[in-house]
């Protein structure tokens, strides 16, 4: 039997088992130690292929198609440094619980730690940072060993996708010659198991009914209960905390990652101002809490960390579907593992009405007095970045995606941003909160969800500007607003403001550059927006392919015009409280 017959064979079970396995999109890197596997991914005629040469690009962009899909997604580049590159996305899918299928090709081991080119130690490159890593063994043909390559194949993305979800790291040695034979009439004939080689069955984390009536009881015993929730994309969830919400007589804290700011459920008990109004003492004192229930990831607000946080004391459950440790204050009093959609609704059939709303009416009418101030940025003439976000409810369309960058966007969304019944999605990296890939898994996310708008500032644009070639590559239509401060912004809002003789140099870095010429050179449609007529109209147009919208604003106003909205509230506030007294 021939090298080349065992190489195709192995491979060949091995991709087949990939899309029995629930996997439809393998985002590939060019190299030559890759190749086999390169040559026969393609071939198969129900898996969508799509090319990315930078590999850093390329592994954000699976992120995005499998956040979007809450599907697996493979990503496969040649031996050494490619791998290397997928590092930071690897980082954001392991703590965002994105299923990725990492394919790595490697020297054989004769050329490992030789001086042979282009070889690295990639046993266990991610460390800690995938879920499960295989050495795959070298391909053979023997039943023995195609019946391992499928296995080990349904395997990684049944781990990939069972929760918390996240990525897998197959690294599989080829030796030359590299062409598989693609003239094979069977390539992917399925020999055994024509619906897969081995199906796995996971379940979900559930309490038993007892626990359920026992949860119920307890919260109903609270009358100064809040519900906190962070990042979560649970199916059903937004319904059914929303329900819970109601008969508790609970106060939402909505992230805007939470998908509870936008969408047709009730949004009667959702409090979507609190990252300015806990800034206040008094504020926090008068909504003092006795019980915090928590879901999802930890909440983009820093204000509202420092509430939980302060009240340590307080009884905290925290409610995690993916059986992990959510709690770094160390605040938490109960850990509670059980899916999040179904311990709502599980709860909610041992819950009374409750008869007595004053705490939740304490916090809805502080949540109403601070969006009516902070309502008043859109007077703003100005082009202002706060005022961006405030526009965006209203002028985004239905259904729309919002993918919002870290540092400041992501917290003017958090600000400005309210609720609101047109169902749009909110997206972002808010793993390891990094500014690398932002481009590229939002240009991932938008080959399945459309239409797509992505916000975020010119330091991040920068950074990622590579994956603006996806756009190009693959006709995805995205709309950019680039907040363009010339610098980082957020550090304004920092400590290190304060210390003006080496703060541009450290932490401003304004980058000086025409991003106009980087949009042209992707074949983009570039707008310098210079009033707020035009952005609307620039916005609502019917641009397909890449749109970029330069929005030049100044990172001293930006500052200024924050800190008045947030002073405003604090005295409206204060004389509110007054009155009470």
């Amino acid at each position: 039997m021939s090298h080349q017959e065992s190489l195709t064979s192995y491979i060949a079970a091995f991709v087949s088992e990939l899309y029995k396995n629930g996997v439809e999109d393998v985002v590939v890197s060019p190299g030559s130690r890759s190749t086999p596997m390169a040559m026969i991914i393609h071939e198969h005629p129900e898996l969508r292929v799509h090319i990315h040469v930078d590999e850093r690009s390329a592994a954000f962009f699976a992120l995005g198609i499998a956040k979007a899909t809450k599907r697996p997604v493979a990503i496969l580049c040649t031996s050494g440094t490619a791998a290397a590159n997928y590092f930071p996305a690897i980082v954001e899918a392991k703590i965002a619980r994105v299923p990725l299928l990492v394919l790595t090709a490697d020297r054989p081991h004769e050329l490992r730690d030789v001086g042979a080119p282009q070889a690295i130690d990639q046993i266990h490159l991610y460390g800690n940072h995938v879920k499960w890593f295989v050495e795959m063994a070298p391909p053979e043909k023997s039943e023995e060993m195609i019946r391992y390559a499928r296995t080990v194949c349904a395997r990684a993305a049944s781990t990939a996708l069972s929760s918390p979800a996240g990525p897998v790291h197959l690294n599989f040695p080829f030796r030359e010659p590299l062409i598989p034979q693609l003239d094979r009439a069977d390539l992917f004939e399925m020999n055994e198991r024509s619906k897969g080689y081995v199906k796995i069955q996971a379940g979900e984390l559930a309490l038993n009914v007892e626990q359920y009536k026992e949860m119920a009881e307890s919260m109903h015993a609270y009358k100064r209960g809040i519900i906190v929730c962070g990042a979560i994309e649970t199916d059903g969830f937004a319904e059914a905390v929303t329900s819970l919400a109601k008969k508790l007589g609970f106060p939402i804290l909505a992230d805007p990652l939470s998908q509870l700011r936008s969408g047709k459920h009730d949004g009667s008990h959702i409090i979507d101002t609190y990252d300015t109004f806990l800034k206040n003492e008094e504020a926090k004192k008068f909504l003092k809490p006795n019980l915090i229930i928590r879901f999802g990831a930890l909440p983009v607000s820093k204000p509202l960390t420092i509430f939980l946080k302060e009240n340590h004391d307080v009884r905290q459950f925290v409610v995690d579907g993916g059986g992990g440790w959510r709690d770094p204050g160390m605040i938490s009093s109960e850990m509670i593992y059980c899916h999040e959609t179904h311990l709502c609704e599980s709860i909610e059939v041992f819950v009374e009405q409750v008869n007595d709303s004053s705490f939740f009416e304490k916090w809805d009418e502080i949540n109403q007095l601070t969006r009516k101030s902070l309502a008043e940025i859109n007077e703003l003439a100005v082009l202002s970045e706060g005022k961006l976000f405030y526009q965006l409810a209203d002028q985004l369309p239905e259904g729309a995606t919002l993918f919002v960058g870290n540092s400041m966007p992501i917290r003017d969304l958090d600000t400005f941003f309210h609720f609101n019944d047109k169902s749009i999605r909110i997206m972002a990296n808010r793993g390891a909160n990094g500014i690398d890939g932002t481009i590229s898994t939002a240009l991932g996310a938008g080959t399945c969800l459309q239409p797509l708008y992505l916000v975020l500032g010119d330091l991040t644009f920068f950074h990622d500007l590579n994956g603006l070639i996806a756009a190009k590559q693959y006709g995805i239509d995205i709309h950019i607003l680039l907040i363009n401060n010339n610098g980082g912004g957020i550090f304004s809002f920092l400590p290190q403001a304060s210390h003006p003789k080496n703060f541009e140099s450290l932490f401003g870095t304004p980058l000086d550059l025409e991003f106009e010429h980087a949009v042209k050179m992707y074949g983009g449609q570039y707008e310098l927006i210079s009033d707020w007529d035009h952005f609307s109209k620039v916005l609502a147009g019917e641009n397909s392919g890449l749109t970029v919208m330069e929005i030049k604003t100044n990172r001293n106003r930006n500052i200024a015009e924050h800190r008045e909205r947030w002073d405003a509230v604090s005295r409206e506030i204060s004389r509110l409280l007054e009155e009470k007294h």
